[in-house]
């Protein structure tokens, strides 16, 4: 199979167009089996109900972890957002519709994951913070009672492709069982970093649509965000995330 270049590269995989089909090729350093663990959540989204691109195969590609799946024709809601600013409150409002309807499902952790034990897991091993600061913040993460439903993990407008009026949703690798109020503090995290009016104004048609209050949601401000420092994040992203921690204590 001559994939040809790479459309897209991400920290664990690279992205390629083949004919009608996208092929993820994961990078060599990723646990057996990754691509297994991914196909199966998106597939449990799929069965969910939720518009998700087809897994036709999960298989190796020159040694290498890879899936076969569906190529949906379409721009992401990011660049249409990036291509017209003046339209981003349009197109943050279809971003929330269908982030509410995978909030709005029950999932089963055992089947799909357990966001509260992702998140001890990222805190554990993020080397920024301190004991202190890991105890604190465990402390409170098992403090959070919640009602479980399902979690992209990785919701932001460049997974959405839009496409002759349908959204389809992509890189549900993150999704879990979890609390919708971290989901939703997450993308609030993912978007400030690129733009803070944007964040705002994500999580202000968030609220008005679900009758959250941005209080309930912030609560999991500093938890998250200590998880998000074990990932690769830029020294000047760090910084940010270790003051909203830090601001917690």
């Amino acid at each position: 199979m001559n994939l040809g270049n790479p459309i897209a590269i991400g920290n664990t995989a690279e992205i390629y167009q083949y004919e009608d089909k996208i092929v993820k090729v994961f990078k060599k350093h990723l646990p057996p089996a990754e691509h297994l663990h991914e196909a199966k959540k998106q597939e449990y989204a799929s069965s969910s109900g939720l518009p998700v691109p087809k897994v036709f195969e999960v298989t190796e590609i020159e040694g290498r972890q890879a899936i076969i799946m569906e190529y949906i024709r379409g721009k992401t809601a990011g660049e249409l957002i990036l291509g017209n600013m003046e339209s981003a409150e349009n197109y943050l409002n279809i971003c929330v519709g269908m982030q509410e309807k995978i909030h709005a499902l029950p999932a089963d952790a055992s089947v799909i994951g357990s966001m509260t034990e992702k998140l001890h897991h990222q805190i554990e091993l993020a080397e920024t913070l301190n004991r202190t600061q890991k105890y604190f913040l465990l402390k409170k993460l098992g403090s959070m009672i919640f009602e479980q439903k399902l979690c992209h993990g990785d919701f932001h407008p460049f997974n959405l492709i839009l496409s002759d009026g349908t959204v389809s949703i992509i890189d549900w690798v993150d999704s879990s069982s979890g609390d919708v109020r971290a989901d939703v503090i997450r993308t609030f995290l993912l978007l400030s970093e690129a733009s803070e009016k944007l964040a705002e104004m994500y999580v202000h048609i968030y609220c008005r649509n679900t009758g959250l209050s941005r209080d309930e949601i912030f609560q999991w401000a500093p938890i998250v965000a200590a998880a998000r420092l074990s990932e690769n994040v830029s020294g000047e992203e760090n910084k940010r995330l270790l003051e909203i921690v830090t601001q917690s204590m």
